[in-house]
């Protein structure tokens, strides 16, 4: 190995040592989370009803085919609060990442396919999630889930 590369290593080694990968898994856990959470909370009203102008965009703007716009709308309000809080205690970790992947999915496909970059770093976040789970600084592993 040449001077450079040992180098290199060496540096990349101390950055690594600096950078837990229970700390990164809480960033990515609480940064994913806050995402959904914050359009969950656009959907329904301050008594968690999901408000006319929530079903209204399902109807006018998103239109999924085969699901019922209110449907949806609830749907949508419910799993964007239910979701983000468990990455946030890190409970069911990677199966809320999961259904997270499939809601950006959906969105991407059938919503926004022009915003595929937005949720390409979504979609990386939570396949990081999926893989490695919630880290020691979570519930799950506290309750010695994987």
């Amino acid at each position: 190995m040449n001077a450079f590369a040992s180098w290199h290593n060496a540096l990349l080694l101390k950055l690594e040592s600096l950078i837990p990968a229970d700390l990164l898994a809480l960033a990515a856990r609480l940064g994913i989370a806050a995402v959904f959470w914050q359009s969950g909370r656009t959907k329904v009203d301050e008594q968690f009803h999901v408000t006319d102008s929530a079903i209204a965009l399902f109807t006018d703007e998103f239109k999924l085919p085969l699901l019922d716009p209110a449907f949806a709308a609830h749907l949508a309000a419910y799993a964007e609060h239910l979701f983000p809080l468990l990455l946030a205690l890190g409970l069911f970790t990677r199966l809320s990442a999961l259904a997270l992947l499939g809601m950006t999915l959906v969105i991407q496909i059938f919503v926004y396919p022009d915003a595929w970059p937005t949720h390409l770093s979504w979609a990386a976040i939570l396949l990081l999630l999926m893989r490695h789970g919630g880290g020691r600084l979570s519930m799950d592993a506290v309750l010695g889930l994987r």
